[in-house]
């Protein structure tokens, strides 16, 4: 096949966004070569940062012309390898579209260019008591278009859902260039396309900008940091809780080796004896927030707590999250790398999920450390390792692979706010059956028939690049039998 004239397509994009805005270097290129899951590396053939959505359907009609295949970037803090170009090609990064365009209080919604970040939105929102609830664990850095990408999730998915729910309208460019714009006034022929492409990881079209719905601040809040003997037990009390009718806007633990890396790197004050620390977070209307808070103080009297507090002040309530949003972070005191896996355990299956984790890290050797939206049964263990030995990347993919597999079997689910992307695409016979993935293949095609807008991603496909455009990560899953 004849090598595209990248050259000539970067002049073109130039005269669209301007030369300070193309970058064909190998310096610049090279920092653009993964998102947050690092395992997977593939430089760029060229990179381009558009201003607005028109610009980006630009730049996007000239990529399909060419035949080049293009993948579009936000901050590049996803963690399934979304926003890597597995086939090269153009790297669109859409970080310069950051306006807020509109704060609508009345109709509490918020137009805004899909460059915004997550944090940006509730900061605009916040003079009319309003924010935009979706909060991933990266909301300062993460952008809109991510999170429309993976449907993230974050800390208060449990109470007030994932991005899908609080999305009501958007611009999208097609693969072919064309722009479709959906929303309640035109709902695109009756099809939910809204739901369509959130969560489809950029893979059908390119969201340019989207209409956001906001929710009201709560009047109160009140967070307990509550510490366990046991992961099991913590688990057990998550269960207890929902089981009684209360939904908490937040449920997050970590296990002690977590614990203990946080209190290393903060000093926070945490109770090092504790195997298991669980943050439960309540908002709402003061008589609601008070009258679960009472609830709440009963399970956690009738179960096997080391110790609990709540917060008596927003500067103690900010030092109980920063434990576990700064868990990830800490971990690196223990090993140079850290695979964060996203598999999801219906509530009641915790316990068993947790101690299957531990089954596995023992067979293989690798030290796990868990990290979990509890409420919601969305865990995260990270496998410590070192990336740069050979062996034990080959171990902890396998240990990955297994987890993966004994969530699906506890009746859950691959992942729930992360994405499938490159990471997972072996997974995915795990959940589906070979009849799932040619439907899914079908939409894909309906909507991208060259097959250029982020391809090698979600659909196992190995070959679409060609054994040299494979990553290190397909290549250990292929000799695993994968």
């Amino acid at each position: 096949m004849k090598k595209p004239d990248y050259k000539r397509i970067a002049n073109q994009f130039k005269s669209i966004v301007g030369v300070d805005n193309v970058l064909s270097q190998h310096i610049d290129l090279a920092l653009y070569d993964c998102d947050a899951e690092t395992l997977d590396s593939s430089i760029p053939d060229l990179v381009v940062l558009p201003g607005n959505t028109k610009e980006v359907q630009a730049i996007v009609k000239i990529a399909n012309s060419h035949g080049v295949p293009f993948t579009a970037r936000g901050a590049g803090t996803g963690l399934s390898g979304g926003a890597t170009t597995v086939c090269g090609g153009i790297s669109i990064v859409l970080t310069r579209m950051t306006k807020i365009l509109n704060i609508d209080p009345m109709d509490r919604t918020a137009s805004v260019e899909v460059g915004a970040t997550n944090s940006s939105v509730s900061q605009a929102a916040a003079i009319y008591n309003l924010c935009f609830a979706p909060d991933p664990s990266s909301q300062m850095a993460s952008t809109i278009g991510g999170n429309i990408a993976e449907n993230a999730g974050g800390p208060h998915t449990l109470k007030y859902g994932t991005t899908v729910d609080h999305i009501l309208g958007m611009k999208i460019i097609l693969p072919n260039g064309n722009l479709i714009v959906c929303n309640d006034r035109n709902p695109c022929l009756g099809l939910d396309w809204l739901s369509l492409f959130t969560g489809s990881e950029g893979t059908l079209g390119i969201v340019g900008e989207a209409i956001l719905k906001l929710s009201p601040l709560p009047e109160k809040t009140e967070t307990a940091l509550i510490y366990f003997s046991t992961l099991e037990e913590g688990g057990n009390t998550v269960s207890k809780i929902i089981a009684s009718g209360i939904i908490p806007c937040a449920m997050e633990m970590i296990d002690k080796l977590t614990l203990n890396a946080v209190e290393d790197a903060f000093a926070l004050g945490l109770d090092r004896g504790a195997e298991a620390l669980l943050i439960v977070e309540i908002d709402g209307s003061k008589i609601n927030v008070d009258r679960e808070k009472q609830q709440i103080d009963k399970i956690l009297n009738s179960c096997n707590t080391l110790e609990y507090a709540w917060a008596q002040s927003a500067t103690e309530r900010a030092a109980m999250w920063k434990a576990r949003k700064a868990a990830f972070g800490a971990l690196g005191r223990i090993a140079p790398h850290g695979y964060v896996l996203d598999g999801v355990v219906p509530r009641s299956k915790l316990s068993e999920a947790i101690k299957g984790i531990k089954e596995i890290g023992n067979k293989y050797s690798v030290t796990i450390a868990n990290i979990f939206h509890a409420g919601d049964g969305n865990l995260h263990p990270c496998l410590l390792y070192n990336q740069n030995d050979e062996k034990q990347l080959e171990i902890v993919l396998k240990a990955a692979h297994e987890i993966l597999k004994l969530c699906v079997d506890l009746g859950g689910s691959l992942t729930g706010e992360h994405g499938i992307g490159i990471e997972k695409r072996s997974a995915m016979a795990f959940s589906f059956s070979a009849a799932d993935l040619q439907a899914m293949e079908a939409v894909k095609r309906t909507f991208d028939p060259k097959l250029l807008c982020n391809p090698g991603k979600i659909i196992p496909n190995p070959g679409l690049c060609g054994e040299s455009g494979m990553r290190p990560l397909f290549r250990h899953k292929l000799a695993l039998g994968c």
